[in-house]
């Protein structure tokens, strides 16, 4: 059996384009090119049927170490918290009063592009701080 590759994390929304211009903004990825024959993604879009526009929208690494981020609509609102999340790595190696002002100001950035702070976990002996928030659909994340 050959080992996996490469994932692709896929997030169910109702607003596909908007939440993929979100983590775009926020992790430095990149709307990829046009299928070829399309000079842009709304001409494309164009050329699917009515039900299909804006069903899905992708986002990817331009270096090509990180997954691809797909986004799909889905009908049904998010109602319960995620099983699974981003941990979005901006303090890696800090600690402390400087790892928190690190974390302070991503958060700040984010919640300037449409993010919602919950909360701030403190260090415990165990683990480091980290800042729980939530996309611009609700999806939560952790700024870590």
């Amino acid at each position: 059996m050959s080992p996996i590759r490469q994932v692709q994390v896929t997030f169910d929304c109702a607003e596909p384009e908007r939440v993929a211009r979100f983590w775009c903004e926020v992790l430095g990825y990149v709307v990829p090119p046009p299928p070829e024959g399309f000079e842009s993604w709304a001409a494309f879009e164009r050329s699917l049927p009515v039900e299909r526009q804006g069903a899905a929208f992708v986002c990817m690494d331009p270096t090509g170490a990180g997954p691809r981020m797909y986004f799909q609509r889905v009908p049904e609102g998010k109602v319960v918290k995620n099983r699974v999340h981003l941990d979005v790595r901006v303090g890696t190696g800090l600690v402390g009063e400087e790892r928190l002002a690190v974390l302070e100001a991503e958060c700040a950035r984010l919640v300037a592009l449409g993010a919602r702070r919950e909360r701030l976990l403190r260090a415990d002996g165990e683990n480091e701080s980290c800042i729980v928030m939530q996309d611009v659909e609700g999806n939560e994340f952790c700024l870590d």
